[in-house]
């Protein structure tokens, strides 16, 4: 199972959409504290509409924490600042992608001593970044294509119907 980490979220619409992406593909989701939220806020619900009473999520006090209740996890951390791309490495079945607050990404201090595991999402320069919850898509769906997205649905079938 693929694992999505939110360090320290702040948007609770942002949460509630990346909630309702993880229930879609399977993938548990990670809270590591602060929220910038109450997670039973309606924001956060309405978001997520009625999926998230069926997420498969956690919450952490801290980073230790998460580190802690994780050990041995392969994560990837997302950033603007990563050298690699996204779309060229080989994320494991079981690893985790890590996403930073809206305000300010992941703290500088983890992605340093986590160089080697950075990527990034290729855009203008212009531009600061992109809003979280479609970066965790993309990027999910990226590690579920390499994982030929398995058990989820790849098939799909119109019903038949009469044109006139």
């Amino acid at each position: 199972m693929l694992n999505i980490v939110l360090h320290q979220p702040e948007i609770p619409a942002n949460t509630g959409n990346i909630g309702r992406t993880c229930c879609a593909t399977g993938t548990k989701l990670h809270l590591i504290k602060p929220l910038g939220f109450r997670i039973n806020e309606k924001a956060v619900k309405r978001a997520g509409l009625d999926y998230w009473e069926h997420l498969d999520y956690q919450i952490y006090e801290d980073y230790e924490e998460f580190l802690e209740k994780n050990p041995g996890a392969k994560i990837y951390y997302a950033t603007t600042k990563a050298p690699n791309l996204y779309s060229e490495v080989h994320y494991e079945p079981d690893c985790y992608i890590m996403f930073g607050k809206e305000s300010a990404g992941i703290p500088e201090e983890i992605l340093y001593n986590n160089q080697e595991t950075c990527v990034r999402i290729p855009m203008n320069p212009e531009i600061r970044s992109l809003n979280l919850s479609n970066s965790v898509a993309i990027v999910l769906y990226e590690a579920l294509r390499q994982n030929r997205f398995e058990g989820m649905q790849t098939e799909g079938h119109l019903r038949t119907h009469q044109w006139r």
